[in-house]
């Protein structure tokens, strides 16, 4: 078993976050993973991504150049990345953002309108759990329990109100996406 993921957006959105969840929930499941983030030095508000790898044997790199997988939230990282995803890949898109028509016919074009969702939920900042639940749902990657395992951890104390917020987002992305 092996996932490479790219998850791609401007900062505030939660992209390291969710990469970082995805990590953690790979970790509690015994897997090998890799946590890559890369942002511009103005944090929120610049662009912001990460890359993760779960395997299931050792990983050699945690750099990835052509991913298999992509999350992309916002319209400046779609038109930076989609020409990087392998032939075959999938890219999961926050179409309240991403408006642009694909240049690829190679790759599964996977829509959620994530930010209307997550408002639709009572807080714009979970669109980011909205996204890793449909690419749960989809690719099975790791288990929807793992990553709520996760959230403890990489969430502070301070946050851990928001669990349960973050829990039903992810659980409304793994339905909606309708797929897998």
């Amino acid at each position: 078993m092996y996932q490479d993921v790219m998850i791609a957006g401007f900062g505030g959105q939660g992209v390291l976050v969710a990469g970082k969840l995805l990590a953690y929930a790979g970790m509690l499941e015994g897997k090998h993973v890799t946590w890559f983030p890369s942002y511009g030095a103005e944090i929120r508000g610049g662009t912001a991504n990460c890359t993760v790898i779960i395997s299931g044997t050792e990983i050699g790199s945690p750099v990835v150049q052509n991913p298999s997988t992509m999350l992309i939230f916002n319209e400046a990282s779609f038109q930076k990345f989609e020409s990087r995803i392998i032939q075959g890949g999938r890219i999961f898109l926050n179409t309240s953002l991403v408006h642009a028509p694909s240049k690829r016919f190679d790759i599964t074009r996977i829509e959620i309108r994530a930010n209307d969702i997550a408002e639709e939920l009572g807080d714009i900042r979970i669109s980011n759990m909205v996204m890793l639940g449909a690419f749960l749902k989809k690719t099975g990657v790791v288990a929807l329990d793992s990553v709520l395992a996760a959230l403890k951890q990489v969430l502070p104390p301070r946050r851990h109100f928001l669990i349960p917020l973050n829990e039903s987002a992810l659980k409304h992305g793994a339905d909606i996406c309708g797929i897998g």
